[in-house]
């Protein structure tokens, strides 16, 4: 659910059941075509993590996913040098696993001190500010949408997720949503429904409730809603490792 969707690039047509290690070339010419022309930070988040879900596809678990990009993805991507591969790699720091995140810096690290130009939103990537938290859910308290806003600069985003405490409290849906206002926009809609209540919340609360949920699990059901969570669920991780390091 994306409010930016229908101009997003169709990362997952890259990867078909083909192994991750040859994908490097698409991945870059992606990385080029798409990195260079974004003018909000969070946009090349977005790239990244639809581009990790897509990848997760083609391997046998998270962990499997983590050694073969941190393996094999990075290792190309520094040999590339290009300014393509470095913005491939700032999105990978900002974005990815903790262990892919190291990698993928360092690496980024090596190619900007040997001059390589480093795409100015995509070097940007990965430390927001964090701005409103909220949640509201109905009264029976059967669903939640919680709903975290962060800023690079005067550019604002949300990222939200569906629980659904009737399933353990697991996610059913993510999306995210550019714009100012939002949090306003959010509960003047609330206001207008008697049966949701609605709430704001710190930055330490939202961490709580998105952790637990995280750790619940997933269960989309809808295809757009099995679309939305694989292809956010890298930038929601490491949205919540950024609440967590702020404590």
């Amino acid at each position: 659910m994306n409010a930016d969707a229908s101009s997003e690039p169709d990362v997952a047509s890259l990867f078909a059941p083909v192994a991750v290690e040859e994908t490097f070339a698409g991945v870059l010419a992606e990385a080029g075509q798409v990195l260079g022309q974004l003018d909000d930070p969070v946009d090349a988040e977005l790239w990244g993590s639809d581009l990790i879900g897509a990848l997760a596809s083609s391997a046998a678990g998270q962990a499997s996913l983590t050694g073969t990009v941190t393996g094999s993805l990075v290792p190309a991507a520094e040999a590339a040098a290009s300014p393509a591969a470095l913005a491939l790699l700032r999105v990978l720091a900002a974005v990815g696993a903790p262990a892919l995140r190291t990698a993928a810096g360092q690496a980024a690290a090596r190619l900007a001190a040997g001059a390589v130009a480093d795409p100015p939103r995509a070097a940007q990537a990965g430390a927001p500010q964090v701005r409103d938290c909220w949640h509201y859910a109905d009264v029976g308290g059967r669903q939640e949408s919680l709903t975290m806003t962060f800023a690079y600069g005067e550019r604002q985003h949300a990222v939200s997720v569906l629980i659904d405490h009737g399933r353990g409290g697991k996610i059913r849906d993510t999306w995210v949503t550019k714009g100012a206002g939002l949090r306003a926009e959010a509960e003047r809609e609330a206001g207008r429904d008697p049966l949701v209540v609605f709430e704001t919340i710190d930055a330490a609360g939202a961490r709580l409730r998105l952790a637990r949920a995280v750790s619940a699990g997933e269960c989309p059901e809808q295809p757009d809603q099995v679309d939305d969570v694989v292809a956010h669920r890298a930038l929601l991780r490491a949205r919540l490792d950024l609440l967590t390091a702020l404590g």
